[in-house]
């Protein structure tokens, strides 16, 4: 498969990708666990069928030491004994983040109040945007349908 448009060679994308990658740099710098974030980036992905999302962080979790039997997990978290509570709620609230569309009301009141008795304004707020964050990630990637398997961990650090 074949990327519909090279991305890096469109001046366009490369101011527009500018912006998110400095936003992907705010939530690096953020007190939310490097940990969950790599949970949520790929609980999203999987749900959104970006292929190069899903390889992408999954490469650089397991190059960051996470497990990849909890990585294998992450599809199936609820029926999953590895995650934490904490990590749990952040699932849950990027399932329900991700598939807005899916839900009349969105994010229910009691998946966010779960998120809110693990994670601070400041962690709910990095939470927040790194959903939206791989969210327009999937988007751009599936759009383009940019292909999956040839990323090396770090190649955007």
């Amino acid at each position: 498969m074949d990327a519909r448009l090279n991305l890096f060679a469109s001046p366009t994308a490369g101011k527009f990708f500018k912006h998110i990658f400095a936003a992907g740099k705010v939530l690096a710098d953020s007190t939310l666990p490097a940990t969950t974030q790599a949970l949520l980036t790929l609980r999203a992905s999987q749900i959104n069928g970006c292929g190069y999302c899903t390889d992408m962080h999954y490469k650089d979790a397991v190059a960051a030491g996470e497990e990849p039997t909890r990585l294998n997990l992450v599809a199936a978290w609820r029926e999953a004994t590895v995650f934490t509570e904490a990590e749990r709620a952040a699932l849950e609230l990027t399932e329900e983040g991700t598939r807005i569309a899916d839900a009349a009301g969105g994010v229910s009141d009691e998946v966010w109040a779960n998120a809110a008795k693990h994670y601070d304004e400041e962690q709910l707020a990095a939470l927040v945007a790194a959903i939206a964050l791989i969210n327009t990630w999937n988007r751009i990637n599936v759009i383009t349908r940019n292909p999956a398997g040839d990323y090396r961990p770090g190649q955007f650090a």
